[in-house]
This record gives structure tokens, sequence and C-alpha cells, in this order.
């Protein structure tokens, strides 16, 4: 059984990190899971951590002698979060050529390598997967940057056909209406304002995600609304401030306070 489908052990702890609920999953509770599912849900607390700020924390605990392919791969996306770039680059070029097979290794070795501007490596990397609907995402996302809307909506509507529920196929669904435009901007909202405004869903990521699409929408002080909300969850996030940026210029207003 996938552990990530609606009855597996994982489902919980993956949504939580995916709907940005970070400190969720460094606090969910591991000890009862199947010995198969401990090192993935390891490996989310592990990701948490980092996008909490806390990579050097997790490369001093992975530095006490765990060199095991996911454990490297955190470590090399770690590494490049705290500008180490060569350095990250480095490891997961070397994971690509020794654990290429490795889910962690795909999602954190692709990573890296497109955010070092090497999306065709990444690609490379992550068509290796078999049925990783988080190396799907990713795919979608790098189409997404190239421009290439047909290629990004092809592997979303592919997952579609067997993970039709899962959250994950929903957000990337959804990354790809908002480029698609027309309807798709109000099929996005509903799937990012659902998150954002259940209170135990609710976190700056799907905040975000609904205030893009209010912008899409020409719903300018709803999307506003939204971004506040997200300043006041996370006051330092900068994707919060870099739409609100742009939403203070498609209203005229002044963006010198944001932009210090």
């Amino acid at each position: 059984m996938d552990p990530f489908s609606a009855e597996g052990e994982l489902l919980n702890i993956h949504n939580s990190f995916h709907q940005g609920l970070y400190q969720e999953v460094i606090d969910f509770d591991t000890s009862k899971l199947s010995p198969d599912n401990a090192v993935p849900a390891q490996v989310l607390k592990w990701r948490a951590q980092i996008a909490n700020g806390q990579a050097k924390s997790v490369i001093d605990k992975l530095a006490k002698g765990n060199d095991s392919p996911d454990a490297t791969a955190v470590k090399a996306f770690a590494l490049y979060t705290l500008g180490k770039t060569t350095e990250a680059q480095a490891e997961a070029e070397q994971l690509a050529e020794t654990s290429a097979e490795n889910a962690t290794v795909q999602i954190m070795a692709g990573t890296v390598l497109q955010a070092a501007g090497r999306p065709e490596e990444a690609l490379t990397l992550l068509s290796k997967h078999q049925g990783n609907l988080e190396a799907i995402a990713l795919i979608v996302q790098i189409h997404l940057q190239q421009n290439r809307t047909d290629l990004a909506l092809k592997e979303v509507t592919a997952a579609r056909k067997w993970a039709q529920d899962n959250l994950l196929v929903n957000i990337a669904e959804s990354w790809v209406g908002l480029r698609v435009g027309g309807d798709k901007y109000q099929q996005a909202f509903y799937v990012f304002e659902e998150m954002a405004q259940t209170p135990s869903t609710s976190a700056a990521k799907s905040l975000i995600g609904q205030a893009v699409a209010e912008i899409h929408l020409g719903r300018l002080p709803e999307a506003e609304a939204a971004l506040q909300q997200a300043i006041e969850k996370e006051p330092e996030n900068v994707e919060a401030i870099a739409n609100s940026i742009v939403l203070n210029v498609l209203s005229g207003k002044d963006v010198s306070d944001l932009t210090r």
C-alpha cells in the first residue's frame, strides 16, 4: 500500500508538510510507524526543520555518522539553503550518479540542481521516479519555470488519473491553473482557500496561494487581507512580502515599507 494514499500512515505528516504546517511535521509522533515508513517520516521532519530556518541544526545532526543517501540528500539541500551552493551541487551530482533511484535523492538533489540553474539535469533525475507524486510536482514546477505549460499540464493530467484526491496533485494542478488562466483561476482559488481558511490547515503558504489567485481574479482587497494574514503568521516570509509588493504596485499604493 502506498504510505501516502488515503489509507497510508504517512498521509497526515505528508499533507501537513505540503500545507506549510512545518511545526506540526516536526512534532509529529512517529513512534508507531512501521519500520518501512520511519525513514520517509524522518526526512519530512528534517525538511520541515530546514523550512523553519534550522538548516544548520539539521546539518549538525546529519554530520554525526548518518551517511545514507536520504540523509546526504537532505544535507545537500540544507547546504544550498545556507548559500553553500558549490558544496551542495557537488553532493547532488554524486547522489544523482550513485543513488538516482532513491526517492529522497530525486527530490532533494533535483531541487538543488534546479535551483542552481540546471533544470535539464534535474528533470533527468526526476524522470526516474516510480509514481512519486512529489517528483511529479517538482517536474511541474520546473516546466512552469521553463514556460512549458503544456508539459506541466500533461504531467498533472496523467497524475490525476491515478491519484485523484491527493492534496499534492490538487496543489500542482492549481499551479498550472494559475498559468493557464480563465476559469482555472477560480478553481485554483478554491483549493488554496479551503486550506487557508480552515483553522487546522491554515498556514502562510496556503494564504499566499489564495492571495495570488485573488490577484488574478482582480479581487485586490481580498488578496491584501490574505497576505496580511500570511505576514502575521510569518513576518519574514519572502514570498508573502514579494507578493505584497506586487499587490501594492497594482493598487497604486506606496511600497517603501516593504522594500526596505
